[in-house]
């Protein structure tokens, strides 16, 4: 049998439940599940949103900018991609003259969709938001930014 030592944890914690990993998985299936529910009511998943979101800010991007955009694999953006254009939300070319990107763009009625959902988005995030109090919340996105720097992305 293997003499193992005790792993130290980064940082004092009685269990898990008081990691900071944890936490944040905590935080990101509450908001997940709040925009599951919510955005059921447009007809839509988190990733359709999350791509419309993308393409209303960005016209034209291409399936791998829209996975990247939306922390979805490629494959899975096909599928996003491909139920969003036969709704009628977005419309991308058959083909294109340079390269194998095929960008995308909004409709008009992705648009109306997109503002029909996002209203219930904004509702959830300052919900959520309103749990922090106004002076921290500038320093919480910074932590988070600085989070996710350091594990690379």
């Amino acid at each position: 049998m293997e003499d193992r030592k005790p792993v130290e944890p980064p940082h004092p914690a009685q269990d898990v439940t008081e990691h900071v990993g944890y936490r944040l998985k905590r935080a990101a299936s509450a908001l997940r599940g709040a925009m599951d529910r919510a955005l059921r009511e447009h007809g839509l998943t988190v990733p359709q949103y999350s791509c419309l979101e993308l393409l209303d800010e960005r016209p034209g991007l291409s399936n791998a900018e829209l996975a990247r955009g939306t922390f979805v694999t490629r494959q899975s953006m096909n599928v996003v991609l491909h139920g969003l254009q036969e709704a009628g939300l977005i419309s991308r070319p058959a083909t294109t003259d340079h390269g194998r990107a095929l960008p995308a763009h909004l409709t008009e009625d992705g648009r109306g969709r997109l503002h029909a959902a996002r209203s219930a988005v904004y509702a959830i995030e300052r919900q959520m938001i309103d749990a922090v109090p106004p002076r921290r919340l500038a320093a919480l996105l910074a932590d988070l930014d600085r989070m996710a720097e350091a594990l690379g992305d």
